[in-house]
């Protein structure tokens, strides 16, 4: 095969294979969502609570520890899981528990989840709780919104923002 025989043939097949990537790139159209759907979006990062209180050692319990390790209180290092409660116009849509990371669970707890949900007027409600010592959910935010199709509302947590935050 000549050299020129040999470039014109590896031209044609790199030009049949830019095609088919082409064409697979736009086609067939892909979409997330339907056509009347938007997106419900938990996503959250947040350590919760002590799972016990701290007790005051005794002076006999401090003189068997080695002097470095003196520390007065004894607290414990595994934290509360984060449960989590949202509602949709009064229907709850998500309620879950989301344990704390690491070999100890003294971790922050991750909570990811995506629900489709219909395009329109919704009122959301969210309730956050990160202490198992207390049954009720310090946290809470409601809010009525006016959702389109393809839209993602977004529930998140920040303490330093007032806490739950529905956008």
């Amino acid at each position: 095969m000549t050299k020129p025989l040999h470039y014109l043939a590896q031209g044609v097949l790199y030009a049949a294979f830019a095609a088919v990537v082409g064409y697979f790139s736009t086609s067939p159209p892909y979409r997330q969502l339907g056509e009347d759907e938007a997106l419900l979006r938990l996503s959250l990062l947040h350590p919760g609570k002590p799972k016990g209180d701290c007790r005051q050692r005794t002076p006999e319990e401090l003189a068997k520890m080695s002097p470095q390790m003196r520390a007065p209180l004894d607290c414990p290092r595994e934290r509360s899981p984060v449960v989590v409660r949202v509602e949709l116009d009064g229907k709850p849509v998500i309620d879950e528990s989301f344990p704390p990371a690491g070999l100890n669970r003294d971790g922050a707890s991750a909570g990811y989840r995506r629900l489709p949900i219909p395009a329109g007027r919704h009122t959301v409600r969210a309730r956050l709780s990160d202490d198992t010592r207390s049954a009720d959910f310090p946290y809470e935010r409601t809010a009525e919104l006016e959702v389109k199709p393809g839209q993602i509302v977004l529930i998140d947590f920040n303490p330093a923002l007032g806490g739950l935050l529905i956008r």
